[in-house]
């Protein structure tokens, strides 16, 4: 499939602006970005890109369905891809309904949306136009530490109010493509780290309060274990996908980096030693053990078979290489972190894990 002009919904987030990076270029397609721009949406995040003549960014919601189907009529869209969504689990615990207002409203509208739009083409402009969801392994709930690496037969079993509100909109994508034959592609992704990732989430967070001199906030023993994936290398399984990848089908995608959070946090902290030593104590000083999440998944992992065989695609970056990268990142960009941590950013973090 050749790309066209791609409605990008959430673009200022974090994978959403990494994406839009790697789509960007001379020879790259032309992007619409619509996002929001909650607390985690942040234009700053694609300041290199933003006076590209390819790149157009718009505020707004993938609730107002007329605004979108402006933009794809406008813009004689050929593919969306749609990132916007609420997406931290313990913001879903303390407060559920924005959740499935975005996550599940707002794609509904976005697909009925999309579906106007591409029931008004002919030809090879509706034969080639798609609609690729991004969800996440959390749908399908958690793991034993000896069962299988979920599959994308794996069921859904969600075990938080965002991975319900996730599941939900992944069953919505679905039967939009079973019923009325709408072009769909799901892609499920592990836990991403990399640039540009807002500091709620354990390696931007963990990071930044090192740094700062404050506690390593730890939930319940640190065992708990996740498939790490490098925002580089998800979004370049999203151009295959999009590219490449069958309609009506989902493609599971993880970093083949199975770790523990708290060795996680054992190796953030070893590596800000040698770049940046702390005079007293050390960062692991810092780690501290705090009462464990309502609901907290034991284990996630990623079986990535199927978009290896069909597309090609492997992750480049282990989880030594890409998490040095990260911290690199974080070292050289105190700027935008110090810009992002604030205002509600800081009244969460009380909330969450005292002063």
């Amino acid at each position: 499939m050749t790309l066209g002009k791609i409605l990008v919904t959430g673009g200022c987030g974090f994978i959403g602006s990494n994406f839009i990076r790697l789509m960007s270029g001379p020879d790259g397609a032309e992007i619409i970005n619509l996002d929001k721009l909650t607390y985690a949406g942040n234009p700053r995040n694609l300041s290199d890109v933003s006076s590209t003549a390819t790149y157009r960014f718009v505020h707004g919601s993938i609730e107002d369905a007329d605004v979108v189907l402006n933009l794809l009529q406008k813009h004689n869209v050929s593919a969306v891809v749609n990132f916007a969504a609420e997406s931290h689990v313990d913001r879903s615990i303390r407060s559920p309904e924005p959740f499935f207002e975005t996550n599940v409203t707002g794609t509904l509208r976005l697909l009925e949306a999309c579906r106007t739009h591409w029931e008004q083409l002919t030809g090879a402009p509706k034969l080639n136009f798609r609609f690729l969801h991004i969800s996440t392994d959390e749908v399908y709930g958690t793991l034993e530490t000896d069962a299988p690496a979920f599959t994308e037969q794996a069921p859904y079993q969600p075990n938080s109010p965002y991975a319900a509100s996730k599941a939900a909109s992944d069953h919505i994508v679905r039967a939009y493509h079973e019923t009325y034959g709408f072009p769909v592609v799901t892609v499920n992704c592990s836990n991403n780290y990399g640039p540009f990732q807002f500091p709620e989430k354990l390696i931007p967070l963990m990071i930044h309060n090192a740094l700062a001199g404050k506690n390593l906030p730890i939930y319940g023993d640190g065992q708990q274990i996740r498939d790490w994936l490098y925002v580089t290398d998800h979004c370049e399984a999203i151009r295959l996908v999009l590219q490449s990848g069958r309609v009506g089908q989902s493609y599971n995608v993880g970093g083949r980096n199975e770790v523990a959070n708290i060795d996680v946090v054992h190796t953030i902290c070893d590596m800000l030693e040698e770049r940046r030593p702390r005079p007293q104590g050390g960062y692991k000083s810092l780690i501290s053990f705090v009462a464990d999440r309502p609901g907290h998944d034991r284990r996630y992992a990623i079986n990535c078979d199927r978009i290896s065989a069909e597309l090609g695609w492997a992750p480049r970056e282990s989880f030594a290489t890409g998490l040095a990268k990260t911290v690199d990142w974080y070292l050289d960009n105190s700027t935008w972190v110090e810009d992002v941590v604030s205002g509600d950013y800081q009244n969460w973090v009380r909330e969450h894990y005292g002063a």
